[in-house]
């Protein structure tokens, strides 16, 4: 395998980080470990409580902002707080599954971890199943806890906003799907971890340079203590 070329100094540097081998396309002894079904079972769950969570979310925002129940336009958590709805679920979820399944919870992730061969076919094919098992499992138990605003308000379900396109939707999730897998491909990158470890220590020394610098400038510049110090030697002399 080709070394890495250390782009400030010019010359060739060994490689610090190992990459990850290819997951095999079908593996028929990873059938046989209760690792894979203990993955498959964390995604269902995992997705079963993040679509019902947001849906809920969702259909409570759509209740509380009904023009025939209610004049107040503001009312409800707002946008932002279905955004915060999704992102709290998320970072929640990913942390308590992550060291079990990878913490996926999203076809569209299994699918493209898959392509770059993280994943083999057979684990792949589990999960997407399990995540959609798991979607319809959560959005079932939002329509029997709350059946009459989950009919009345669609199930909570995605739709375009008045003035928009279709190709302007698909566009949208094209680019929030990509920046989405694109980051967690980053976040997993080998190479980025072990650069990471490198500079980890400027984190520490940097704030208390900056600290001791900070409390020089204001005692001996602003307050002047420096001359204070050198009148108080002498007059004790």
């Amino acid at each position: 395998m080709a070394n890495d070329i250390d782009v400030g100094g010019g010359e060739y540097a060994a490689k610090d980080y190992q990459d990850p081998p290819l997951a095999p396309l079908i593996d028929a002894e990873e059938l046989t470990l209760w690792s894979l079904y203990k993955a498959t079972i964390a995604e269902f769950i995992a997705t079963l409580l993040f679509l019902y969570i947001t849906v809920l979310t969702v259909i409570g925002y759509k209740s509380q902002t009904d023009p025939i129940k209610t004049t107040d336009v503001c009312g409800g958590v707002g946008i932002l707080g279905i955004a915060w709805a999704f992102g709290g679920m998320i970072f929640v979820l990913v942390y308590c599954t992550a060291g079990i399944s990878g913490g996926h919870i999203n076809p569209t992730v299994t699918f493209g971890l898959f392509l770059a061969r993280k994943v083999s076919l057979v684990r792949a094919i589990l999960y997407i199943m399990a995540q959609c098992l798991g979607a319809i499992c959560g959005c079932g138990l939002v329509k029997v806890s709350q059946k009459a605003y989950y009919v009345e308000y669609g199930g909570g379900a995605n739709e375009l906003s008045s003035g928009y396109s279709t190709g302007t939707g698909l566009a949208a999730e094209i680019i929030g799907t990509f920046v989405l897998v694109y980051t967690i491909f980053f976040a997993a990158d080998p190479k980025r971890n072990a650069c990471d470890s490198h500079v980890h220590w400027i984190f520490w020394i940097g704030p208390f340079i900056r600290a001791a610098i900070a409390a020089f400038y204001h005692q001996y510049t602003l307050r002047a203590a420096a001359v204070k110090a050198l009148g108080s030697s002498k007059s004790n002399a």
